[in-house]
């Protein structure tokens, strides 16, 4: 339990974290759009909370987001029970204000179950995403992505594999309600890791109120599956941790929380998700912690 403690801690310390505003003051090159400044605070989204490797919306920002993942296994998983922690930190930066490179996946891994036991580093990925569509008077926006995976991960972890991804987000203001979906399309690469990757899809719902100027709750729906069964796939799913092949059953999950605003660029959040399927998975259930800094 100290153990678990000094992870939170970390990761709380790890204030080099994301952003808030759905706005980028920060552009490398170019002008920040003046009507996103201008934007009423009532259609400041929140950004994705859950399934934070693959979850993104479709706002150019500039920030640092710092993540602490709590994964609990059933005693019914295919690796028996125990859990799993990640620590990690993705980058977004406004190169203008329509294009956007992320750094979506790095962070230090660590497994303690019967099945397997072990630690160490995951992949890295980071790709391009370009805001193709913006109205900031609708409050609707739409963007693009693409993003690489490299091997650069342990194999003890499950993270030994290149992996292209392909993505559209989408985002609509109802007034404080605020409404986004994003769907990904996976390829694996050149490397193949310890089991045979496989092409997949996933796709996630998210839903926030902005009750004030300081608190959000948030609803998320996240959903898996994979496309194709290759000779030496593993038996389940790697959901949003790792492509290990897997039977193509959907692992459909739902994420409840909320964010804590602290000042118009930073903020914490903090989430509860379970599985709403029923298949022979990794998913029991999972807290996820993030803080996000804009500049």
């Amino acid at each position: 339990m100290q153990n678990k403690i000094a992870r939170v801690s970390l990761a709380l310390c790890t204030l080099t974290a994301p952003a808030v505003a759905q706005h980028a003051d920060t552009v490398l090159f170019g002008e920040a759009d003046a009507a996103a400044k201008s934007a009423p605070l009532e259609h400041h989204f929140v950004h994705p909370l859950t399934s934070p490797y693959v979850h993104e919306d479709s706002f150019i920002t500039t920030d640092l987001r710092a993540w602490y993942v709590m994964h609990e296994f059933t005693a019914g998983s295919p690796i028996g029970s125990g859990d799993a922690s990640v620590i990690a930190v993705q980058a977004r930066v406004a190169l203008t204000d329509r294009l956007q490179l992320v750094a979506y996946k790095d962070g230090y891994l660590e497994i303690d179950t019967p099945g397997l036991d072990d630690s160490g580093f995951n992949n890295i990925a980071a790709g391009l995403k370009w805001n193709f569509y913006r109205d900031w008077t609708t409050g609707t926006h739409a963007s693009a992505g693409i993003g690489y995976e490299l091997a650069l991960g342990d194999e003890e972890v499950l993270q030994d594999y290149d992996e292209w991804r392909l993505w559209l987000s989408g985002n609509q203001a109802f007034g404080a309600m605020h409404l986004g979906a994003t769907f990904n399309y996976f390829v694996p690469g050149g490397e193949e890791g310890l089991f045979e990757p496989a092409k997949r899809i996933s796709w996630h719902v998210h839903a926030d109120y902005r009750l004030n100027d300081n608190f959000s709750p948030v609803l998320e729906i996240n959903g898996y599956k994979t496309l194709d069964d290759e000779p030496g796939s593993a038996p389940f799913s790697g959901v949003d941790v790792a492509n290990i092949g897997g039977e193509g059953e959907d692992v459909i999950t739902a994420g409840v929380g909320g964010e804590w605003r602290f000042s118009e660029r930073l903020a914490a959040r903090l989430a509860y998700e379970s599985p709403l399927t029923d298949n022979l998975d990794l998913f029991g259930y999972r807290w996820t912690l993030s803080l996000v800094w804009g500049f």
